[in-house]
């Protein structure tokens, strides 16, 4: 996979994580929060459906060539947010403040941005990282 894929497969990450987790945001505050803690709230699918969006963020950043640590804190990241959002409303303001697709853009940027520094300068010309906004 060459730079302009791994930057269009990263735009794609982004776009989904922040849908996941930061794209609606209250009013008069700085908190935001993302489609998962809302369809945890419907009972059995909504958890499933918000833990198989994750997965598929994992999977893209695997075709990015993430390391297998990463993987991991990744992978834990959403299991955790699977595990503790089963549990009634607690469970759905632990998703809304854990954020765990967010913490997983951020493992992958800093993966991608010490890997290729060429590319950190493409997605900061962009104004595209996590941590710029």
């Amino acid at each position: 996979m060459d730079t302009i894929e791994r930057l269009a497969t990263l735009n794609r990450i982004r776009k989904l994580s922040r849908l996941m987790d930061t794209s609606i945001g209250i009013p008069g505050t700085r908190f935001r929060f993302g489609l998962d803690p809302i369809l945890g709230l419907v009972p059995g699918a909504g958890d499933l459906i918000s833990t198989a969006f994750s997965a598929y963020i994992i999977y893209l950043a695997t075709r990015v060539g993430i390391p297998n640590q990463d993987l991991r804190q990744m992978i834990f990241n959403v299991g955790l947010e699977a595990v503790v959002g089963t549990v009634p409303l607690v469970g759905d303001m632990f998703d809304a403040v854990y954020k765990s697709n967010i913490r997983n853009l951020a493992i992958l940027e800093k993966h991608l941005t010490a890997v290729e520094p060429e590319f950190s300068k493409v997605a900061f010309e962009e104004g595209n990282l996590a941590s710029s906004n």
